[in-house]
């Protein structure tokens, strides 16, 4: 009677014990034998293998190299009219900006004329309504006076006709009702000194802002006089 040799986890399966089974013999992948049909053991996968390397070389891709291909140069007219759109999105800006950042770009000043001239056609560029809101803005939001806005559209190049008729639309009224509370905010800071740097000290604050030297004083003086019950600022004269 066969002995079989039993493995502590061997069942009685003869593959497990060791028998021989009928079927092809396989070769070792690692040897030089056949593969099925005659082929060189491997010599299917060696073939895939090159293939994958000549596909990633020239001469073995379908597709062209990058390095091979030449973009064709952009119209100028087309750059211009991207970069305008580029700096139009999200904040109005005026054509002499526009222009600045053309000629930076080397965009020809004669193909930049004619689309910035364009642009105005059709209304993507308007200095007078960036002047108007340009002074709205900046007067509610920063306090300025008309001598500040003016100097900052000038600075944007808007003409100065435009600048004119854009700051004459701020009411005096309002102007000087700003000023009181731009000096009504700092005028907690500035107690403690006594008047003349007081009076200096807010009266150079709204010169900042462009406003002239005699609104300055006089609303300046008129907050002091109002602040309340102390004597040395009631016995202050002009």
């Amino acid at each position: 009677m066969a002995q079989w040799a039993r493995r502590p986890d061997a069942d009685d399966h003869p593959q497990e014990q060791g028998a021989s089974l009928p079927g092809p013999s396989w070769p070792d992948p690692d040897d030089g034998g056949a593969g099925p049909e005659g082929d060189p053991a491997g010599a299917g996968a060696g073939r895939r293998r090159g293939r994958r390397r000549d596909a990633g070389t020239t001469g073995g891709s379908s597709f062209p190299s990058r390095a091979g291909r030449e973009e064709p140069p952009q119209d100028p007219a087309e750059r211009a009219r991207a970069i305008c759109l580029r700096l139009l999105t999200g904040t109005a800006r005026t054509r002499n900006q526009l222009a600045e950042a053309l000629r930076k770009r080397e965009i020809p000043d004669e193909v930049a004329d004619e689309v910035l001239t364009r642009f105005e056609e059709v209304g993507l560029i308007d200095d007078e309504k960036f002047a108007d809101a340009w002074v709205e803005s900046r007067h509610h939001g920063r306090g300025l006076a008309r001598r500040a806005l003016a100097r900052e559209l000038r600075t944007k190049g808007v003409d100065a006709a435009v600048v004119d008729e854009a700051v004459s639309k701020l009411d005096p009224e309002q102007e000087e009702r700003t000023a009181r509370e731009l000096v009504d905010r700092k005028l907690r800071s500035t107690r403690g000194l006594d008047r003349d740097k007081r009076l200096r000290r807010l009266a150079g604050m709204l010169a900042r802002k462009g406003y002239g030297e005699g609104l300055a004083l006089r609303v300046v003086r008129q907050a002091l006089e109002e602040e309340g019950e102390d004597m040395e600022e009631h016995m202050w004269g002009e």
